[in-house]
């Protein structure tokens, strides 16, 4: 059988991730205005968080579209492929999974196994790799979506933005109607809760003080897990800021693979620059059945 893999441009993965494992990209679209753009497409990481400096108008995203999507399928039944893994943004900030859920009975010339990730960016990441990884080693697809389920279920991320309007201008923040007007001028800790929803959890004065708090997290998580983690760190246009914290926690876990992923144009709509992130999962590279059959 022959499987193809896609997912969003919300992955966030590199070019070379996406040619080296045979990965399909569907891009999600930012609008500046009347201006619209295919997610690091017709628009480069750097070029938005530029104009998110410049520009009088926030931007904001639209959805993928089933057309998109019906076109991606079609394409990859053309060139033969028997079954399409989809794996997608979380569908606690976005409709679109249940929307795309709801119109796969009219895909009918290639079967489709989709997978909400209830995550986005390195977490969503993650999950592609894994998928591919087991393509090559000739899983099946229902092979495939149980491990995928299994990895999503180790999948724990924090963050903190730089600055809290835009997740609330953008009505991402589940309990932002709780939360008092002063806590836009400080560090609250987000993470993704229960129903793949962001919600903070925590208040900081200071990133320092935040990143402190989420180290100790994963701190805990270090001493109690039995398996191999992946420690990811995600900065939104915050390059300094990226380097220091990956050199610290390369100090302090040396044993642990620690790698880095950047937040694009359509997740930085609503978080804004300067948002840092750590992520932590069962380490894809070292999943104990992706062998080759």
């Amino acid at each position: 059988m022959k499987i193809a893999v896609v997912t969003d441009s919300a992955s966030y993965l590199t070019p070379k991730q996406i040619t080296d494992n045979n990965v399909h990209v569907v891009p999600i679209t930012v609008i500046f205005g009347r201006q619209t753009y295919l997610d690091n497409v017709e628009i480069t990481t750097s070029e938005f968080y530029q104009r998110l400096k410049t520009d009088s108008q926030m931007p904001t995203t639209t959805q993928v579209t089933l057309g998109q999507m019906q076109t991606m399928y079609d394409q990859l039944a053309h060139d033969g492929y028997d079954a399409v893994i989809s794996i997608h943004l979380s569908s606690g900030i976005t409709s679109f999974y249940s929307n795309l859920v709801n119109y796969l009975p009219n895909v009918t010339d290639i079967k489709v196994y989709p997978f909400d990730s209830r995550i986005a960016s390195a977490g969503e990441a993650d999950l592609v790799m894994l998928a591919a990884k087991l393509v090559q080693a000739g899983r099946s697809p229902e092979e495939i979506i149980q491990a995928l389920t299994r990895l999503r279920d180790t999948i724990k991320a924090y963050f903190v933005v730089d600055d809290l309007s835009h997740l609330v201008r953008t009505g991402r923040l589940s309990n932002a109607s709780s939360l008092v007007g002063g806590l836009l001028r400080i560090k609250p800790i987000l993470t993704f809760n229960d129903q793949a929803k962001i919600v903070a959890i925590e208040k900081e004065r200071t990133m320092r003080h935040a990143y402190q708090r989420i180290k100790q997290k994963f701190q805990t998580a270090y001493e109690k897990t039995d398996y191999p983690l992946r420690l990811t760190v995600i900065d939104a246009d915050n390059a300094d800021l990226q380097k220091k914290w990956s050199a610290d926690l390369k100090q302090q876990y040396p044993d642990v693979n620690i790698t880095h992923s950047e937040i694009g144009p359509v997740i930085g709509v609503h978080v804004g620059a300067g948002t840092m992130a750590l992520l932590w999962d069962y380490d894809w590279e070292r999943w104990p059945d992706a062998a080759n059959r």
